[in-house]
């Protein structure tokens, strides 16, 4: 039996054909995973902004954008407007904020904490505050310190003393007369008796003032009538003296002078203002270290920039809620 060849397979129009190529080209699995990478990849650039310029975190710059910010917070307080002085200071606590703050994110202060940049500020206030309070000071400290501040704790003088009052309403230019007058009305007479009182005017306050103080006479009759109380002799009518109110004589039943007490008397005292002290100095220093780490700009400030401020509506409150 003869075999015959086997004939060659006949080709299709199909393997000829670009058309087909291109459609068994297109279902390829992985021209498909190349394209979807290709625009998920031009889609994150499209969408993912350029990164930002490096920041210099040593250089403070305050606009004038911000100090009219900071005059408008002002305002809304209720306050006049800023005096130029007045706003270099809110201009200078703006600066040390921003530093505290800036000092505070470099410590990692704000990692385990969601806190406002005034608080991260506060932060750094408390650890100076620790600083200073290391150091605890001993009896010989507190002495030695104590000698060159005891001005600081001198005792005002006290006195207690009645008067008789003379109304500039019912005497008028004769008020001085009349009172000096009643001098020899009074003289020799039980001081609290009722016939002393009945020479003089009644008096809106009070007749008796004891144990008090310069600076208390001086708020409630003036100072001038403060400074010439405390230079009267004790147990004796004197004057007159004036006040803002009118004309006084003046009884005075006793005096201790202002005086400077020993160590023992104020040593608490004396060591709650050691550890003031202290804590003002060690938090001075590491201010001023901190800020001659940064340069800071600030613009210049005229009266022009400040007169057009207007207040928002609602200023007030919103400022009251953020402060709580």
């Amino acid at each position: 039996m003869k075999l015959l060849p086997i004939a060659p397979k006949a080709s299709t129009a199909t393997d000829h054909d670009p058309k087909m190529k291109w459609q068994r080209l297109l279902g390829e699995p992985l021209l498909h995973f190349v394209v979807v990478g290709a625009v998920l990849f031009g889609a994150y650039r499209l969408l993912t902004p350029a990164p930002e310029e490096h920041v210099d975190q040593q250089k403070i710059d305050l606009t004038k954008d911000d100090v009219r910010q900071l005059a408008v917070t002002w305002l809304a307080q209720g306050r006049p407007p800023p005096t130029p002085d007045e706003m270099r200071s809110l201009m200078d606590q703006k600066v040390t904020e921003e530093i505290l703050f800036r000092e505070a994110i470099s410590l990692g202060l704000d990692r385990d904490d969601e806190i406002i940049k005034r608080r991260l500020a506060q932060k750094m206030d408390f650890l100076a505050a620790d600083l200073a309070t290391l150091d605890e000071p001993n009896n010989a400290q507190l002495k030695e310190w104590y000698s060159k501040r005891s001005d600081r704790f001198a005792l005002s003088p006290h006195l207690s003393f009645r008067h008789l009052y003379f109304s500039f309403d019912k005497h008028g230019q004769a008020t001085r007369e009349t009172a000096a007058a009643a001098i020899a009305l009074v003289s020799g007479k039980p001081k609290d008796s009722p016939a002393v009182a009945s020479v003089a005017d009644p008096f809106m306050f009070r007749n008796y003032y004891g144990d008090v103080t310069p600076e208390q006479m001086a708020k409630e009759f003036g100072p001038d009538f403060a400074k010439a109380l405390f230079h009267l002799k004790p147990r004796s009518w004197q004057g007159p003296v004036q006040s803002g109110y009118g004309w006084h004589l003046i009884w005075v039943d006793s005096i201790e002078p202002g005086r400077v007490p020993a160590f023992e008397e104020v040593a608490p005292a004396v060591k709650a203002a050691w550890l003031d002290e202290r804590y003002a100095e060690v938090k001075s220093n590491a201010l001023k270290e901190m800020r001659s780490r940064y340069v800071v700009n600030l613009p210049t400030v005229t009266a022009d920039d400040l007169q057009d401020l207007q207040v928002p509506a609602g200023a007030s409150a919103q400022i009251e809620l953020s402060a709580q």
